[in-house]
């Protein structure tokens, strides 16, 4: 059996941008002595609480015990207000014939959240949800993507995943499973594509108009 998984957050709904000004607004208080932005958009698609550890390794400054709830709660409160299904998901959904799930790195409630505010849960409903919680090393480490395959006895190599960071990318690549990296959110910077090529990416498609075909030559391949 085939599956294709999608990620989340810059895949299914335009987060990103949402989630990396919070954590800038943040950390320009907390960690002042650091230039987070490039730090910030190069770890994205990994844990928040991933990114906080990193950034505090780099800084003379401590961050606040609460740190984590207190950006997670304003990311919430920003994503509830503004969040955005990527551009042409929910009809590339609704062309796809294949069963569908999802993983990805933020929490459940996250993503439950985001596919109800943006209306795509009435289309993925039935996907089911794998999420960082569920493992003890999240993306980079393959595991939610393992815990997928194995959870839906389909064999890693019978998956397609559709991420948009080079840490997912890496984690979908390391489980033995095809990625088409997608470069289509509004956070995405120039020279996106190549590091996702660099890491491990069979394609990489700019706009979700282009999953579909995506789909049709992974079968051909698989076929072949």
């Amino acid at each position: 059996m085939a599956l294709l998984i999608f990620d989340c957050d810059g895949v299914l709904v335009d987060s990103e941008a949402i989630a990396e000004g919070v954590l800038l607004e943040r950390l320009a208080a907390w960690l002042p002595d650091l230039s987070a932005e490039g730090e910030v958009r190069h770890a994205l698609g990994m844990t928040t609480a991933a990114i906080l550890d990193h950034l505090q390794g780099l800084s003379a400054h401590r961050l606040p015990d609460d740190a984590l709830a207190r950006i997670d709660a304003a990311i919430e409160a920003r994503l509830a207000e503004e969040l955005e299904a990527m551009a042409g998901v929910a009809e590339a959904i609704d062309g796809l014939d294949l069963p569908l799930a999802i993983v990805s790195n933020s929490s459940r409630r996250r993503v439950l959240a985001s596919l109800a505010n943006t209306g795509l849960d009435a289309r993925l409903n039935q996907a089911p949800l794998f999420t960082a919680e569920q493992v003890a090393k999240p993306k980079p480490a393959p595991d939610v993507y393992l815990l997928a395959a194995r959870s839906l006895d389909v064999a890693p190599d019978d998956c397609l995943v559709v991420e948009d960071s080079v840490s997912g990318t890496r984690a979908a690549c390391a489980a033995g499973m095809t990625v088409i990296g997608f470069t289509g959110a509004s956070h995405i910077e120039d020279g996106h594509a190549t590091r996702l090529r660099e890491a491990g990416a069979w394609v990489v498609l700019e706009h979700m108009t282009q999953l579909g075909d995506c789909v049709a030559r992974w079968r051909q391949r698989r076929g072949a």
